[in-house]
């Protein structure tokens, strides 16, 4: 009897054992899983993914409360022989959560400034080869440095009286702005992950996620509503105080000084790095591309090819389109031309349009009208075929 009562003793022993392991490594596989569909790990940013990464952030507390509970049973309940012997693997789950929350979480990686500073030209101390989103509202501007944005993925700030969310997402290198606002109410967002290569951002309210690129909620609450997009240009600054020289520019945030880009080789496209890197051949995933959307359709043109000819007259859809490239080889705009089969002339980054002129950015210099700005974004062409499929290309 007496060893009918161990045997039944250690299996229960050995039972309750069971429930450590399973605990363990339920949660060991959930807190990875967690991170590694939304964050550029081996293979997870080319899976349709979203659905599932979703379910498992939104319940997240569900999952770790049934693997933490038969963690702990297992734990109490069993007969260890080595006392020491379950701290081995509740080290290494302690250091995974660490890292998975505290260390790999996007909003860890990529904070947002402590101060938003803006100053005029006369005291800016941003070099003024760097590039920048420009924005003008109501006869206000305001220039965002990639410098700065790259780090920060996304900021809110009030541009003529219209709150705005000017992001970047150097993997992608998308610039867009957008009004952070849902369902007509203003919403704060932070840093998420990534879906496809794109940045990610998660409004505080309903918890739904929006993707950088496009500004549509693809998960959440919220899936398939948009944010209005707000147009901007990006520049090099220079090019940017000179057509707005009275422009606020953002400065760096002295907590980030040192964690800021301070190279040229992003922008410049001499990075070499497997996320952010250029490739400096046509239509490969790396290589540069001028998107260009109209109300149907979109378009894509290679950016060597627009150096060459630096003006590119064409139609996207039923759109007629005029693409022009500034002189310092880095600053572009694009156009709607209401007048098909009118010449255009660039000449020293000035426009010659039906015999009027006018600035490279489409502000009329000898009459007052203005040529009529279309959305259009530099950015790497696998960036752009995936979050615009039905593209064309030039």
């Amino acid at each position: 009897m007496g060893i009918l009562i161990l045997i039944c003793i250690n299996d229960k022993h050995n039972s309750m054992k069971k429930y450590f392991w399973l605990g363990f490594l339920g949660l060991l596989l959930f807190e990875i899983a967690n991170v590694y569909f939304i964050m550029p790990m081996p293979g997870s940013q080319q899976m349709n993914s979203i659905d599932l990464a979703y379910f498992l952030h939104k319940w997240r507390w569900i999952f770790r409360v049934l693997f933490g509970l038969m963690l702990i049973v297992g734990l109490v309940k069993s007969n260890w022989k080595r006392k020491w012997l379950p701290a081995i693997p509740l080290l290494l789950l302690a250091a995974v959560v660490y890292m998975a929350n505290f260390k790999m979480a996007a909003d860890a990686m990529f904070k947002q400034p402590k101060q938003l500073l803006l100053v005029n030209a006369q005291t800016n101390k941003v070099d003024l080869n760097r590039l920048v989103l420009g924005v003008s509202i109501n006869g206000e501007a305001k220039a965002y440095p990639i410098q700065f944005l790259g780090y920060h993925h996304h900021i809110q700030d009030t541009v003529g009286g219209k709150i705005i969310l000017v992001t970047y997402c150097t993997v992608c290198r998308t610039g867009r702005v957008f009004e952070p606002r849902v369902n007509g109410k203003k919403e704060k967002f932070r840093l998420v992950g990534m879906d496809h290569f794109n940045a990610m951002l998660e409004d505080a309210t309903t918890k739904s996620w929006w993707r950088q690129v496009n500004g549509e909620a693809i998960a959440g609450k919220l899936k398939g509503q948009q944010l209005p997009e707000v147009l901007s240009t990006q520049t090099t600054l220079a090019e940017w105080l000179q057509l707005n020289p009275s422009s606020l520019i953002m400065q760096a945030d002295p907590a980030f000084v040192k964690i800021y880009d301070s190279t040229m080789k992003y922008e410049s496209g001499a990075s070499k790095s497997k996320l952010t890197g250029t490739d400096s051949l046509s239509w490969k995933d790396k290589s540069w591309v001028v998107g260009i959307k109209t109300s149907k359709a979109s378009k894509a043109y290679d950016w060597n090819q627009l150096k060459m000819e630096r003006m590119i007259q064409d139609t996207i859809g039923n759109t007629p389109i005029l693409l022009v490239l500034a002189a310092d080889n880095k600053s572009f705009f694009a156009f709607e031309k209401h007048a098909p089969e009118a010449h255009v002339d660039l000449r020293n980054d000035t426009l010659i349009f039906n015999n009027r002129r006018y600035r490279i950015d489409g502000k009329g210099i000898d009459t007052s009208g203005s040529l009529k700005l279309l959305p259009a974004s530099q950015e790497f062409w696998h960036s752009w075929r995936t979050f615009y499929p039905a593209t064309t290309k030039y």
